[in-house]
């Protein structure tokens, strides 16, 4: 019953056919090898192709709807040709039929036969014809398979699966039951709710309530967590959404999000509420030297028939973590990947990375899609979205990968690919003049030629690829999904995206001086790739200490103002808890770092001194970092330090946390905006203070300067070089000081290096509590005072 709405819930049970098909029907392995499928337009189109083949009397997209043991069944069947008393249903398809997956085909013939149930109930028929029609989208030619028609027959399978899915059905709706009982008067697990919190809790109520899309702005310190878990859980126990999607940029929030769960537990019980953490595949895979398919993977091997049990066994869990779900897929030696991506559907809650709801792919949006789901969205540490739609909707293809995959391809794949492989040497300047401006003139619509290669290419390799079947060469099948990503984005380019150029300088090594041209689709403003997720939800909240200004991220994100709502929850922290302190005498930007660099060392070294305990210094870059870092231990060797690499692993990470012991001493260097910048609490004396040098705006490059423009052209004068640079960057800065302190028993000091935080214009972007007086010169303000700097944040001495 996964699809059905609140408001359905009424006896007799029901579902769709597609559902429902998909709940009891599927059987044998699991199977993910390569098989092209046809577009979404493809498929339409292929459906109308076969329709106006038919006869004048062949009727589409009919409505059947019959109650089967209990069960409401409906659907539409693609076709009835009333004359021959026939129905049809029609799946597209491209390449060799044989290589669709059985289970795609199990799934196919139960659909048909659950029509032809439908069909004779709703009509008294003894038989009817069944025709499973696969029309090849290339060729358009159709193959059909023809299904046994009796009546009898038809009904007894269908009841025999009604009767399966009522068992599930029935359960899951006595788990609803108890669970809105429990949700609709769930606790909030702490005596006092702090001013900030209950307004962030209002908001979010009101927003589940009315359907509205809500940025919530929340200082550390406000409970955001629990602030917006406890109304969010009381709407999904009142019916005002049917699940939440909690949804994080990182996998540390997600941890957060869990320990807020547990909390509200009860003392004696345990709290009626599936959640399911969705892990990703290179993480979960038992198997990560064998491919998704029963002739490969022993747990891909008879997935479908062994799934039921498991699926039981899963849902009397109410934690569906990484952890429990392994265990649970070991005892019924099951692929614990595809064993959670199975548990979405009938989760209350599913804790998982932004990706799940807004890639292409998204599992969880198609779910909303297919079952009508009405979900509330709630977004951890929202200021990442921005940046991660980026990333989703941005592809680029490269001449050497596409050489080195066309070496042992067939001759017509080796042929488009040397096409496409051309088209990028045309676009490469021809000269070393010409190399210098690249970067300012690269074309300003995806280039013909190029796409009409590309295009070659993309059903080149992707013929080629559904005719090698499990023996698929992993080097082409990687180059044709990242040409696939090209392609989608080349169709749908507009003023959102920019194009772009690189070209790496043949390798001292290359006797023939090759060079490896890279065209790129760069997405700037990912709202319309966003907007379609965000209008499915039936309430979305975006919730995080940095999203100020609400316009950058309305727009960005394509929030309509009609359901459009911001929260700015106060701080939770007395005045003087953290003290917020300028230096603006220390010049930082790029051509004055390395001279910079001793004079930080010594005002870190003097504020460690002063106070000692654990500090973070925050750069912007790793060069920059250290320089600081090398002049401290130079200058200042009795300061303990450490210091973050380029290229730390999951274990080095978390070490490095680690590190920031109860009673430590010492100075940690980190990258500003990097692993450690957001994401990770130190509470108490675990960290004392920080230090953050520049306002974190990235570097200016012609790039950034094209996106700026191109922001420009689509939100007004004026907005590029916030939206681009300053925004950002200032954002990093307010994640940065958010580690400083972290619970109401916490003390702490920021110190903000940079010129810049004295204009007015960049301390009306900081958190206004950041502008309470702080105390100087005295052992309980932890601090230091510095002859000629501020004590207080805005008020700043005259530039030296």
């Amino acid at each position: 019953m996964s699809e059905t709405p609140t408001a359905e819930r009424a006896a007799p049970f029901s579902v769709g056919v597609r559902a429902f098909c998909a709940f009891v029907a599927k059987s044998g392995d699991l199977d993910h090898r390569f098989t092209p499928a046809p577009s979404a337009e493809e498929g339409m189109a292929g459906h109308r192709f076969v329709v106006a083949r038919r006869g004048p009397g062949y009727q589409q997209e009919v409505a059947l709807e019959a109650t089967v043991k209990g069960l409401r069944l409906r659907g539409r069947v693609d076709g009835l040709d009333a004359d021959a008393d026939a129905l049809e249903e029609i799946k597209t398809f491209r390449g060799d039929l044989a290589s669709m997956p059985d289970n795609h085909r199990a799934l196919h013939r139960a659909q048909l036969q659950t029509y032809g149930a439908l069909y004779c109930l709703m009509h008294g028929r003894q038989a009817v014809d069944l025709r499973l029609v696969y029309f090849d989208v290339d060729s358009r030619e159709e193959q059909i398979e023809t299904l046994d028609g009796d009546a009898g027959r038809l009904v007894a399978i269908t009841e025999a699966r009604a009767a399966e899915y009522l068992e599930w059905a029935r359960a899951l709706e006595a788990h609803r039951q108890e669970r809105d009982l429990a949700l609709r008067t769930l606790p909030f697990p702490h005596a006092t709710v702090p001013a900030g919190q209950r307004q962030l809790m209002e908001a979010v109520d009101e927003a589940m309530e009315q359907g509205q899309t809500l940025l919530a702005q929340a200082p550390t310190g406000v409970g955001k967590t629990l602030g917006v878990l406890v109304p969010a859980l009381r709407a999904l126990g009142r019916g005002a959404v049917d699940r939440l999607f909690y949804l994080t940029a990182k996998t540390s929030t997600q941890f957060e999000a869990q320990k807020a769960l547990d909390q509200l537990q009860p003392a004696n019980s345990v709290l009626p509420l599936r959640v399911l953490t969705l892990t990703s595949r290179e993480k979960a895979c038992e198997h990560p030297d064998k491919a998704c398919h029963g002739a490969s993977c022993p747990l891909a091997r008879g997935f479908f028939d062994r799934l039921p049990a498991a699926r039981i066994a899963a849902r009397a869990l109410p934690a569906l973590r990484p952890d429990t779900l392994r265990a649970t897929a070991a005892r019924h030696q099951l692929c614990p990947y595809y064993l959670g991506q199975e548990m979405a559907r009938w989760a209350d809650i599913v804790i998982g990375d932004l990706h799940y709801y807004f890639d292409r792919s998204a599992l969880l949006y198609a779910l909303s899609l297919q079952n009508r789901w009405r979900p509330g969205v709630l977004i951890d540490e929202a200021h990442n979205l921005i940046e991660r739609g980026r990333s989703m909707y941005s592809a680029a293809i490269a001449q050497t990968p596409l050489r080195e995959a066309g070496r042992g391809a067939p001759a017509d794949v080796r042929q488009a690919l040397a096409r496409l492989d051309r088209c990028l040497d045309d676009l490469a300047p021809q000269d070393e003049a010409a190399a210098e401006n690249a970067d300012t003139a690269p074309p300003e619509t995806p280039p013909e030629p190029l796409v009409q290669a590309l295009n070659k290419s993309v059903a080149a390799l992707g013929s080629h690829l559904n005719t090698t079947g499990s023996h698929t060469e992993p080097e082409l099948l990687q180059r044709y999904f990242e040409l696939l990503a090209v392609q989608r984005l080349a169709e749908e380019f507009g003023r959102h995206a920019l194009c772009d150029i690189t070209v790496e300088a043949a390798r001292s090594s290359d006797l023939f001086g090759t060079v490896n041209t890279q065209f790129a689709i760069h997405n700037v403003i990912p709202a319309p790739h966003l907007a379609p997720a965000i209008h499915r939800a039936r309430a979305l909240v975006g919730f995080s200490a940095t999203l100020t200004p609400p316009e950058y991220h309305q727009r960005m994100w394509g929030l309509p103002d009609a359901r459009f709502r911001w929260c700015d929850a106060p701080s939770a922290f007395a005045d003087g808890q953290l003290r917020v302190r300028t230096v603006t005498r220390i010049p930082t930007r790029m051509p004055q770092r390395r001279a910079s660099a001793p004079r930080i060392a010594t005002l870190i070294a003097t504020q460690f001194h002063y106070r000692p305990g654990n500090y973070l210094a925050f750069f912007s870059s790793f060069a920059y970092l250290q320089a600081v870092a090398e002049a401290l231990a130079r200058l200042h060797p009795d300061v303990p330090q450490r210091r973050q690499s380029s290229a730390m692993s999951d274990a080095q990470r978390s070490a490095f946390v680690q590190d920031f012991e109860h009673g430590g001493r010492g100075v940690a260097f980190a990258v500003l905006g990097g692993a450690f910048g957001e994401g990770i609490d130190l509470p108490g004396d675990r960290l004392t203070g920080v230090f953050v040098t520049t306002l974190g705006i990235p570097p200016v490059t012609p790039f950034r300067d094209r996106m700026a423009a191109q922001v420009e052209r689509s939100f007004g004068e004026g907005s590029g070089w916030p939206f681009v640079y300053l925004y950002p960057g200032l954002q990093k800065v307010i994640q940065a000081v958010g580690r400083t302190i972290r619970t109401q028993d916490d003390e702490g000091v920021a110190i903000l290096i940079d010129p810049r935080y004295g204009r007015p214009d960049i301390r009306a972007l900081l958190p206004p509590a950041w502008q309470a007086p702080a105390a100087t010169g005295n052992v309980h303000s932890g601090q230091v005072p510095l002859k000629g700097e501020s004590g207080r944040l805005g008020r700043t001495d005259r530039q030296a």
